[in-house]
């Protein structure tokens, strides 16, 4: 499973540093991944210090979004009349460009971790909100009589029926929502802070200094590949379980 991937990054990489000498590419136009590798370790500090903000605001989004989102989601279920009444409210939000919000927030909230967080969370919901409604809707309707008939209460067909089968949606729009939490948590930066990555790469870009903006971007893929694989790990282990749990069930009733 990793020798594929592996090997076409190494090739990719190697057709960009041959191309970037073969060329005779300026440092400030396209560095060479071999600078910027330098850049990455030589500067490890910085980037570490300044990661621990970026890190903490997409974190903090994120999870903040997971916290609300998936409640919203089950009562746009559940209530159709809430449904109606946010559904326009939610897409209006998704539709609104990010970079546009970014300053006000800057304005109602001011510099630090809250804009970043805020615009991390504005970002992630909205995926994570979809992706939990169609899951939960996705449920067979015989499940749901088979329970009700068996004289089972909402919560029950919730826990037992309708969660059960939304995990995999959900945790595709949790996918989805933590690589849009480094965009947010970026664009917030980019926008009005004094810390973090985005912050480094913003002073680095007007100082032309490539090789530490790709360097920072680098630490940043870095970052969203870590998050997402917590995720996707997060995921098999609870479908693991999940099945487990059902294997036992089973074979106690057999």
């Amino acid at each position: 499973a990793w020798i594929v991937p592996t090997v076409t990054v190494i090739a990719c990489l190697a057709g960009w540093e041959a191309a970037v000498h073969l060329f005779e590419v300026r440092a400030y136009l396209l560095p060479p991944p071999s600078t910027i590798a330098v850049v990455m370790f030589v500067e490890f500090d910085l980037f570490m210090s300044e990661a621990v903000s970026t890190v903490i605001s997409i974190t903090t989004g994120f999870l903040l979004a997971v916290v609300f989102g998936v409640p919203v989601a089950t009562c746009m279920v559940y209530w159709s009349l809430f449904r109606r009444a946010i559904q326009a409210i939610l897409v209006t939000a998704q539709v609104l460009p990010k970079v546009a919000l970014a300053p006000l927030f800057i304005v109602w909230f001011g510099f630090g971790m809250l804009p970043k967080v805020l615009m991390t969370f504005l970002i992630c919901f909205f995926p994570i909100v979809i992706d939990t409604v169609i899951g939960l809707n996705s449920v067979r309707p015989e499940n749901l009589m088979l329970i009700r008939s068996m004289g089972g209460n909402r919560w029950q067909s919730f826990w037992k029926i309708r969660l059960p089968s939304a995990l995999p949606s959900m945790f595709g729009g949790l996918k989805v929502a933590v690589t849009f939490a480094v965009v947010g948590t970026l664009v917030a930066e980019f926008v009005g802070s004094d810390t973090g990555l985005g912050y480094v790469l913003m002073l680095a870009r007007g100082n032309l200094e490539s090789p530490t903006v790709f360097a920072c971007l680098m630490w940043l893929v870095i970052i969203g590949f870590v998050s997402y694989y917590s995720v996707e790990l997060t995921e098999r282990i609870v479908l693991r379980n999940r099945g487990a749990q059902r294997i036992n069930q089973l074979g106690a009733g057999l």
